[in-house]
């Protein structure tokens, strides 16, 4: 596996998952990690299949190469349209103290809708900046990868809305783990760490030099 573009990268040959999404992405997977691919190509990419060759191009013409060599089983699933992540107690009171205070998301920001639905599961916030720009706000108690990930896929394709577009995307939580908050500013998303006890009205006891 080769991929081109601003940076290089190589992959020996050796046995992978390959993954191929409805929305287009491409991942490549090994036996030695929870969930993170060992490279990946986000949406909107074509994915070029050739006899021993996948190439999977995306808008900025960066190429995943792919050559495979022996293909032990190939399968095909339809998964339906996904309900979304079931969000904890303290989550989903983060979403509802936001939604009434949308202003700690940024000066200006007024609430349209809680829960906004897509093809692919609800938004949970989509507000108004001060500019009258649409934004899509995902709220998460701990900010990683997979909740920008999942931004991602929504502002995809609400920005294909003409009436909503251009989208931007915020992402909120209490605390944002630094490779979520590098991946986040690479796509444009905006992170946001949320004071949950703030929001609820509760003041520090510790004390502070400002």
């Amino acid at each position: 596996m080769d991929y081109v573009g601003r940076l290089s990268a190589h992959l020996p040959p050796a046995t992978r998952l390959l993954m191929v999404k409805a929305d287009g992405s491409v991942s490549i997977h090994a036996d030695d990690r929870a969930y993170k691919p060992l490279n990946w190509m986000s949406p909107p990419c074509r994915l070029e299949e050739a006899p021993g060759v996948w190439r999977v191009v995306n808008k900025a013409g960066e190429e995943l190469r792919i050559t495979l060599e022996e293909i032990f089983q190939d399968t095909s699933y339809e998964l339906g349209v996904d309900p979304g992540l079931r969000k904890d107690g303290v989550e989903a009171h983060l979403q509802e103290l936001l939604a009434a205070n949308p202003e700690a998301l940024g000066d200006g920001y007024t609430l349209i809708r809680r829960e906004y639905m897509t093809a692919i599961g609800p938004v949970d916030l989509l507000c108004r900046d001060a500019n009258q720009g649409t934004v899509a706000v995902e709220v998460k108690r701990r900010g990683e990868i997979d909740g920008v990930e999942q931004l991602t896929r929504y502002l995809e394709l609400l920005n294909r809305d003409p009436l909503l577009a251009p989208v931007a995307g915020v992402f909120a939580a209490q605390e944002i783990k630094p490779q979520a908050r590098v991946l986040a500013t690479d796509r444009g998303i905006r992170c946001v760490v949320v004071d949950y006890d703030r929001l609820r009205g509760i003041e520090r006891d510790e004390l502070t030099l400002f």
